[in-house]
């Protein structure tokens, strides 16, 4: 026994401290509350010894493995894991065979767990299909992911989607105790003790995931040695090679993106600028941020700052100039002046009303008047005449229409009331009043009463 007991604690030793500190039961995970509280679905499941197929979506760090084999116990299944990264169609078949001898012969049902399922090819996913529809496993998936994007729709159907949310700042503490405090599995026996910041900065490094947190305390206490004291300089050598988590692939990409421009469009630009730091600290490509600052630039300011343009684009002649790192100077600047800018959609607004008029219309005829007549021929169809040349008339401008007879009075452009669009509404509707008292004027007007 003595043996035994030996044996398992040098197998702990020789384990990450995330993997020694793994909960062992419902009651030691913590966070999750949403789902693992009382009478939340994954309890309720527990506690009936039955569990739907499941995809367990969030960040790293969140607790995703361990809830899996945590309920494969708690509904007494045989836990077969796989990962999406390491195995094929091979390996699922195989692993679909044992739990199938497992439930025909000795009425043992088995938890399939398979991490980051988005790594799953469709037609991979597709071999998963019919043995969750007929029962032979327990389905649970793990993805950083988002499911609606990553995971085919037919399996999905077939699947409860639960959301893990990234581990908050007292969840993290509590895991600190546990670990500082255990002897068995965690640090207790190296004897640390910490300055008041180190544990502060700790989980703020960790940001939400609970492995990254135990990877940095185990660097920690490696380096402060045993009985060593744990200082803020210790906790940022621990934890210099970390990365930001970003995927550029991934939904945290889509998220932090999303962040980046609404913060813009919000005229934040303390917000614009950490989210945009957010992107080029994790090793984005710059050249994606200001593409999608020369974007912006024209879809939500548009003219009611036409310089907008102008300094996004510059942006992108001065960071090519200059590189990295001064290059995040202009890119800065660029996002600075974008979220202080007026803002105006109509350019986004009126391509789309000429879209659909062009949808809805079809290629409608152009005006003879506005075609050229660079031949005699073009000449003798009528092209060209009746144009009015505008620079011939008064303040260069002529009451004319431009758009094909059947989209004749149609209005696409509707200026915004903010910044230089003032000025360009008023400057438009003068010119639609001018047009507007040529015509009442014409000849057979039909409402003569309305000249000025």
């Amino acid at each position: 026994m003595d043996l035994f007991s030996h044996s398992a604690r040098e197998g702990r030793i020789g384990q990450p401290l995330a993997e020694r500190m793994r909960p062992r039961s419902l009651e030691e995970v913590v966070g999750q509350g949403h789902l693992l509280g009382p009478d939340r679905l994954l309890s309720r499941a527990a506690a009936a010894g039955e569990l739907p197929s499941i995809i367990l979506w969030g960040p790293p760090g969140t607790g995703k493995t361990t809830l899996a084999r945590i309920l494969a116990t708690r509904i007494g299944a045989l836990f077969e894991p796989l990962s999406a990264v390491m195995s094929g169609v091979r390996e699922l078949r195989a692993a679909v065979a044992r739990a199938s001898e497992q439930l025909f012969a000795f009425r043992k049902k088995t938890l399939l767990f398979i991490d980051e399922i988005h790594r799953f090819s469709r037609a991979q996913q597709d071999a998963l299909l019919p043995h969750v529809e007929a029962g032979t496993v327990i389905f649970v998936g793990a993805t950083t992911e988002n499911p609606s994007f990553e995971v085919v729709a037919p399996l999905l159907s077939r699947c409860r989607v639960l959301r893990l949310e990234p581990l908050s700042e007292g969840d993290l503490r509590v895991l600190v105790d546990r670990a500082l405090g255990d002897s068995e599995r965690g640090l207790g026996r190296a004897g640390l003790t910490f300055a008041g910041d180190a544990v502060d900065a700790c989980i703020a490094v960790a940001a939400g995931d609970a492995r990254r947190l135990f990877g940095i305390l185990e660097a920690a206490a490696a380096i402060a040695g045993q009985g060593g004291h744990v200082t803020r300089a210790v906790i940022d050598e621990a934890a210099q090679q970390r990365t930001l988590l970003y995927d550029r692939a991934g939904d945290e990409h889509y998220g932090v993106v999303s962040a980046f421009i609404k913060s813009l469009r919000g005229s934040d630009p303390d917000a614009a600028v950490y989210w945009m730091a957010r992107m080029l600290e994790a090793g984005e490509d710059p050249r994606f941020v200001i593409r999608r600052l020369v974007i912006f630039a024209s879809e939500d300011i548009g003219n009611a700052d036409p310089q907008a343009l102008s300094v996004a684009t510059s942006a992108l002649a001065a960071f090519e100039l200059v590189g990295l790192p001064e290059g995040v100077l202009p890119l800065t600047q660029a996002a600075i002046y974008l979220a202080c800018a007026p803002k105006s959609n109509s350019v986004l607004t009126t391509y789309a009303a000429a879209r659909r008029a062009v949808s809805d219309g079809g290629a409608l005829p152009v005006p003879d008047k506005l075609r050229n007549a660079p031949t005699a021929l073009a000449k003798k169809l009528g092209h060209g005449r009746g144009y009015k040349y505008p620079h011939n008339f008064e303040g260069h401008y002529v009451a004319e229409t431009y758009l094909p007879d059947k989209l004749a009075g149609a209005r696409f452009y509707r200026p915004s009331s903010s910044g230089d669009e003032v000025e360009m509404g008023r400057r438009l509707q003068r010119w639609h009043d001018a047009a507007k008292r040529e015509t009442d004027n014409a000849p057979g007007s039909s409402d003569p009463d309305d000249s000025p």
